[in-house]
């Protein structure tokens, strides 16, 4: 207890402010994380594999939108803010002016051109009446991206961890309502349901944060007056850094939705039938998937913070600062990224089928295991370069990655069915972390000790996998248990194990220091 107030003492402000802030998001996307594996295991088993499948086709409209309108937008008023501190309520305001005005035009355009979208773009007509729902959900999600990016410009976390809960609290709790009242009206249940829960969740999250801002905004540091600055004065130095990542992520946006839209389609010329294809679809990206990208709660959450926190560093010259975050993340998410390799490999069967009752769903886990570690570190590595204003080559190796994915999809997908995605995958993942991690290394110095980085926590994870085996061979006093309750006392088990050996060989080292 002494040795961790004495390292918390040690912690500079912003080292301590970043920590903690990290801490809070990814509590709240834990929780949220939480709650969204309950209600994806309740779609799964309402509207099935096939109404996953078709839900998850109008993401890719929803997501060009909200790159054009509000992702990027966000992050211009998070960099500028944090680099800007004075001029902040100038900037958020002009953003927001800019993000909402947006909004409004794309959701008009979508409802205008619903049928044209869905049948000749979509490929699936039945996404008409969905895509009204995502229109009206888009300029809610402008409203709380733009409060939530100048929140965490301001490194005040507080608002948007909580809007986190608030949006998907709300987004189930209207779902399972309006489900149990069409269930006892004997009413049947589509995927129109879990549109509907998307709309609800980002008109309370809107609502929230609208709420937060105007009766709870984020103080200034003592001494810290505001600086008004007009719309003509601020609009154009916002934008000059917002519309490189509009276009990027545009352009990045694009090719997602080429290859989500094709992947069914692509399915249908390897074989399988219509249905068949869209329930692939829906077990890959509503199933399996979302078990993989759980432990990134933690890493997404590190990446927003280092963004504004890189720009400040970068901006004061503080080049040693900057090196300590970069091997700090690469630490961390190579060892979180092997834990969870031996998490999935071993569980990822029994995972699918306790989960989801789908066998298909656990193997894809197995197989998409391999593609942690790299993930992680794609979306911390990516946040740094960005907050070094390193947008477009970050720009170019998303995209290299992207067009070899969908190389895959093209090409390999009518002749292997959806390994060839899979495989696609983890090649395209692995070489975007490199081309990232190697970027950093020519831009700034930072510690990279492959031996303890990779070999060290990979030892340690056979170790504890062989301890487990060990013990369960013996006797396993959870095996009368419901298959999903075991397996998460295993995979807790397995946790601990590896933990207990990462901090027995910090001990016998004598622990590092990093100075942050």
């Amino acid at each position: 207890m002494n040795d961790t107030l004495k390292i918390v003492r040690k912690l500079s402000p912003t080292k301590y402010a970043l920590l903690t802030g990290t801490l809070l998001l990814t509590s709240a996307g834990l929780v949220t994380r939480v709650l969204g594996f309950f209600y994806r295991i309740f779609l799964s088993r309402t509207i099935g594999a096939e109404g996953l499948g078709v839900f998850n086709l109008i993401h890719p409209v929803f997501g060009i939108c909200f790159a054009l309108c509000a992702g990027s937008i966000q992050t211009a008023i998070s960099q500028s803010v944090a680099a800007n501190v004075k001029k902040g309520r100038s900037i958020f305001r002009a953003g927001l002016l800019i993000s909402v005005a947006t909004s409004f035009v794309l959701a008009y355009g979508i409802i205008q051109f619903k049928e044209l979208i869905a049948t000749n773009i979509l490929m699936e007509p039945r996404c008409a009446p969905l895509l009204i729902f995502i229109a009206v959900a888009i300029p809610c999600a402008a409203i709380h991206a733009c409060i939530n990016g100048y929140y965490y410009g301001m490194q005040r976390p507080q608002v948007p961890a909580v809007a986190q809960i608030v949006e998907q609290t709300i987004r189930i709790g209207a779902v399972f309502l309006i489900a149990d009242i069409m269930l006892k009206s004997g009413i049947k249940i589509t995927v129109q349901l879990a549109v509907l829960g998307l709309l609800v969740g980002e008109i309370a999250s809107s609502l929230y944060t609208i709420t937060a801002y105007r009766f709870f905004p984020p103080k200034m540091a003592q001494g810290v007056n505001h600086v008004h600055s007009g719309f003509r004065e601020t609009a154009p130095e916002l934008m000059e850094l917002a519309l490189p990542l509009m276009g990027n992520r545009l352009v990045l946006n694009l090719l997602a939705s080429a290859e989500a839209i094709l992947i069914p389609s692509r399915l249908q010329m390897s074989g399988l039938s219509g249905s068949d294809s869209l329930s692939v679809y829906g077990v890959l990206t509503g199933m399996a998937l979302p078990f993989i990208l759980f432990p990134s709660t933690v890493f997404n959450s590190l990446a927003v913070l280092l963004l504004p926190t890189v720009a400040e560093a970068q901006s004061e010259g503080n080049d040693r600062r900057i090196g300590a975050a970069v091997s700090m993340s690469l630490r961390y998410c190579l060892y979180v990224g092997i834990l969870c390799i031996g998490i999935f490999t071993l569980f990822g069967d029994d995972l699918g089928q306790s989960v989801f009752k789908d066998p298909t769903a656990g193997s894809y886990m197995t197989i998409l295991a391999w593609l942690c570690p790299f993930l992680y570190l794609v979306t911390t590595m990516g946040s740094i370069l960005n907050g070094l204003g390193r947008t477009s080559v970050t720009f170019i190796q998303n995209a290299c990655s992207m067009v070899i994915r969908l190389c895959f999809v093209l090409f390999g997908i009518p002749r292997f069915g959806i390994l060839a995605y899979l495989i696609g995958t983890l090649v395209s993942e692995l070489l975007l972390a490199l081309m990232h991690v190697l970027t950093l290394k020519k831009k700034i110095s930072f510690d990279w000790n492959a031996l303890d980085m990779i070999v060290k926590p990979a030892l340690l994870m056979i170790l504890a996998i062989g301890i487990y085996y060990a013990v369960f061979s013996l006797a396993d006093p959870f095996g009368g248990l419901p298959l999903f309750i075991k397996t998460a006392v295993h995979i807790l088990i397995l946790c601990l194990l590896y933990l207990l050996l990462l901090l027995a060989a910090h001990v016998m080292k004598g622990g590092e220091d990093e100075n942050f």
